[in-house]
């Protein structure tokens, strides 16, 4: 028999049954050539392992190739946690440095604010003293000029009285 697959052969040995004479009295049993039905028996078992290992090679490569696509999905999953995880990290230091700021910025309008009104306290305080001052000073010019006047006056005063007298 010339080497056909075993699914061919089992087709044959199907139409083969289904051909043959069926016996008399026996509707289910029919008669076959013996020869011929073993020979194509024979001829499934020898092509039955290479089938097998084929089938086998098959399975294997089907399970190797799962195997593989798990682990790279696997590979893929662990990935994109990580890069989550870094985004995540990214986002939360992102935000605890954009707290951070605005803290800072608060801090610094605060200080600015105090400072603000600790120069203008500072200045007005100067301002007054110079104001006192020169409040002082002005006063103390008058009242320079008032003696001035007045020892002025009591020297003219005296030298009319001192002077003597020219008739002429």
């Amino acid at each position: 028999m010339n080497e056909q697959h075993i699914e061919d052969i089992i087709s044959a040995l199907y139409d083969m049954i289904q051909d043959a004479r069926a016996l008399p009295l026996g509707a289910d049993k029919c008669i076959l050539d013996r020869d011929k039905v073993l020979d194509m028996l024979d001829e499934i078992i020898a092509q039955l392992p290479s089938e097998l290992k084929q089938s086998r090679t098959i399975v294997e490569s089907r399970n190797e190739l799962i195997g593989q696509a798990r682990r790279e999905a696997e590979t893929i999953v662990r990935q994109a946690q990580q890069k989550a995880q870094e985004l995540v990290a990214q986002e939360t230091v992102y935000q605890e440095a954009r707290r951070q700021c605005q803290d800072m910025y608060d801090k610094t309008q605060e200080r600015i604010a105090e400072l603000r009104k600790v120069s203008n306290e500072y200045m007005d305080d100067a301002l007054r003293r110079t104001e006192e001052a020169i409040a002082q000073s002005l006063s103390d010019v008058r009242e320079t000029r008032v003696k001035f006047r007045a020892l002025t006056e009591t020297q003219d005063t005296r030298k009319t009285e001192l002077a003597p007298e020219f008739d002429d």
